[in-house]
């Protein structure tokens, strides 16, 4: 099992109820590719280095699990089609 971060960026322009929906389906995705949670990390709203979708605003959010070496390639295929999610990284973390 390998040790990974995902940062996942969310609309400002969704409700409250929506973007906790986007993230909880996030954090299935990951269970579902055999990933298991360790910390959410809510950064809430943030201001963008740039405009993304003319937006300068949203919000931050960053998930640490443990996984296969395979399921961050999966969870990053069903995340790129969120139409809520604007920006996403998934990267390994070191074993320090």
């Amino acid at each position: 099992m390998n040790k990974y971060e995902l940062a996942v960026v969310v609309s400002a322009k969704i409700e409250d109820d929506e973007r906790t929906a986007t993230i909880e389906k996030v954090k299935g995705y990951i269970e579902r590719f055999g990933g298991t949670i360790t910390n959410v990390d809510e950064w809430g709203k943030k201001r963008l280095a740039y405009d993304v979708q003319k937006m300068k605003e949203a919000y931050y959010y960053f998930i640490q699990f443990d996984s296969a070496s395979t399921a961050p390639a999966e969870i990053e295929s069903n995340i790129r089609i969120m139409e809520n999610v604007i920006r996403f990284l998934c990267v390994r973390q070191d074993e320090a």
